[in-house]
């Protein structure tokens, strides 16, 4: 959802719904984000290793995870700019299924007002196959 201007603070309500999205995210996706990133650590590429390690199979980046989910937010904030804050904790890896990928949900919704400083707390919630997989995921917005 791409705004044509910027969303006007007075309009917030907190527990307001400001956007929803899904990602998919494929192996070919960690594979691209590897080259961008310079992660090339095998957990997010290769089965045999991620098992070797403890895991149940290729995990997501976690740096993936966090900048796909602040994207809606970016999107309906009409500038990237205006996001003065943003933090997660990390409390579940996104399996990538090697046929199916994963898909990443993301609810987010006003979780407080600062009128003194025109900012508004946006509280993600994002899941994938119905697990938390962000957990405490806040984005903080200037709507000067």
């Amino acid at each position: 959802m791409i705004q044509e201007s910027a969303p006007l603070f007075t309009e917030l309500e907190v527990g307001q719904i400001v956007a929803e999205a899904g990602f998919a995210i494929t192996r070919e996706s960690l594979v691209r984000y590897a080259g961008a990133s310079g992660d090339f650590n095998a957990i997010h590429y290769r089965d045999d290793i991620a098992q070797s390690v403890g895991l149940a199979g290729v995990l997501a980046h976690g740096m993936l995870t966090m900048g796909a989910a602040v994207q809606p937010v970016v999107d309906w904030a009409g500038d990237p700019g205006r996001i003065v804050d943003y933090q997660v904790r990390f409390t579940r890896p996104v399996f990538v299924d090697a046929t199916e990928g994963a898909v990443v949900n993301v609810v987010a919704k006003v979780g407080a007002l600062d009128t003194e400083n025109t900012v508004a707390r946006i509280d993600l919630t994002v899941t994938c196959g119905g697990e938390t997989v962000l957990g405490k995921a806040q984005v903080r917005v200037s709507l000067v």
